[in-house]
């Protein structure tokens, strides 16, 4: 599947149905990885006129089945703003405050995974010892901190400090968050950065390259945003008409 062409100069509209678009298959993408059976995650959207909002899966949707008539707006009170059912708060305690931090993101993505999960309870960071690591080579933190169940806006603000201006952090304990300048290359990145996660949970002596070498491979991965090619990739892959999601 070829990338979606950039409009130039798109409205609000029409960058808030591209955002919804995305969630919508981002959810898919989870549930086609089998993650977030259990409801245990979130995909999250800036609203581009309402910048203090988020577009969100609403809460009993299962992943399989997200279209973007189910996805609801949070307010920056964590009510509703816009659209029915209940939301999962947490998402609202971790998602608002990191979108509040960084203008420049767009999105977040957080889900339990089979590798994530457990390679965030060594509270170890990545490094350099697979081609897909070297993407978050000096571009992600780690959260050290016991707060695994998140029920505060404060527990969220301390995660986007110490996400800082990175693409990613590693939540102690608890999993694995990325954000991106798209919902496609929060996503995206996330199922990389889980890739990631496992290597280094199966190569328990794995020599890492240098530096030098990280940085340069990281330079080139990321040059035309390697989630949102990964997303459409992933798309292509195990959704197939990406249109299912606007019945």
């Amino acid at each position: 599947m070829a990338l979606p062409a950039r409009v130039e100069s798109p409205s609000a509209a029409d960058v808030r149905a591209q955002r919804k678009y995305e969630i919508a298959l981002g959810y898919r993408i989870l549930a086609a990885q089998r993650w977030g059976d259990l409801g245990d995650g979130h995909i999250s959207g800036r609203d581009p006129e309402r910048t203090d909002c988020f577009w969100l899966l609403r809460y009993g949707v299962s992943y399989h089945a997200a279209r973007v008539s189910d996805l609801v707006l949070v307010g920056p009170d964590g009510k509703l703003a816009f659209g029915e059912g209940p939301i999962n708060v947490a998402a609202y305690y971790i998602h608002h405050p990191i979108l509040m931090a960084r203008s420049d993101a767009v999105s977040a993505t957080h889900v339990h995974t089979s590798w994530g999960t457990p390679f965030s309870a060594e509270v170890r960071p990545i490094e350099p010892i697979t081609q897909e690591s070297c993407i978050f080579f000096e571009d992600h933190a780690i959260f050290d901190d016991e707060e695994v169940q998140v029920q505060s806006v404060d527990g969220g603000r301390r995660i986007a400090q110490a996400l800082g201006s990175n693409r990613a952090v590693i939540l102690r304990n608890h999993g694995l968050l990325t954000i991106g300048d798209s919902v496609a290359e929060s996503v995206g990145s996330f199922v990389q950065m889980e890739r990631v996660a496992e290597a280094h949970m199966k190569a328990r002596d794995a020599k890492p390259i240098s530096a030098e070498a990280a940085r340069f491979a990281k330079s080139d991965l990321t040059r035309y945003g390697p989630g949102r090619v990964g997303f459409w990739s992933l798309v292509s892959r195990h959704i197939g008409d990406p249109k299912v999601v606007l019945g």
